[in-house]
């Protein structure tokens, strides 16, 4: 049987002061963070976004996957050492699961390595009345919602699950390359049966996809020195 995986989102924000640290401080607060990701992604899934500029109360998504919780903590442990978490926030943690769904035959024990320019998270929270319907009312409910996603080939969803790990019930993350196509979609999935149903679904953070060094360069608008071996 497919290993199921824990996904981990986390959500930085710098202190506007770390700017106005010298530069050459600035770097090696980057290069402390870039290692950190590097090691953990040798052999794990680690995806890097900015929000600069799409958000206020944050700056940088890590995005990793791990099949144990043990490692998610390892990395985040090694994260915190660098001298950028002295001067950063985690305004926002969201910790799930993958599992199969009730709902599809499609697979979902992996957070897919997608290519998108852009991924659009929010956490998810059902009413209690949804639960409170049978197994096959809420199946029927959530063809409707598939099938309008499904209208929308050219975007991918992952959906991972938090009962009992956090507060939300699932992670949602679209992802793809049209930013309007991401507004349609949502709009769409307002009007179905199963929305009806919904108790949270914010806050919504619109992220850009990108390396980890530019995502880091994207805090203060200084790029990384390379440095070259002799």
């Amino acid at each position: 049987m497919p290993q199921r995986h824990f996904v981990k989102y986390t959500f930085l924000k710098v202190d506007p002061a770390w700017r106005r640290l010298d530069a050459a401080e600035r770097a090696q607060h980057k290069r402390e963070v870039m290692a950190a990701c590097e090691d953990f992604a040798a052999e794990r899934l680690l995806r890097s976004f900015s929000l600069v500029g799409t958000r206020g109360d944050a700056d940088l998504l890590l995005l990793t996957q791990a099949t144990t919780l043990d490692r998610i903590h390892e990395f985040h442990v090694v994260l915190q050492q660098s001298g950028l978490m002295a001067w950063a926030d985690i305004p926002y943690s969201f910790l799930a699961m993958t599992k199969p769904s009730e709902y599809s035959d499609e697979s979902r024990l992996e957070v897919r390595p997608g290519r998108g320019k852009y991924l659009f998270v929010y956490p998810f929270v059902k009413t209690r009345a949804w639960y409170a319907m049978g197994p096959e009312e809420r199946y029927a409910a959530m063809q409707e919602h598939i099938k309008v996603g499904r209208e929308y080939p050219e975007i991918d969803l992952n959906t991972s699950y938090s009962f009992g790990l956090d507060d939300q019930e699932f992670v949602v993350a679209f992802e793809g390359d049209d930013p309007s196509r991401f507004l349609d979609l949502v709009q769409r999935l307002r009007t179905t049966e199963a929305s009806a149903y919904t108790k949270r679904d914010t806050p919504t953070f619109t992220c850009v996809a990108c390396s980890v060094e530019r995502a880091l360069n994207a805090l203060d608008g200084t790029s990384l020195p390379i440095e070259l071996s002799v």
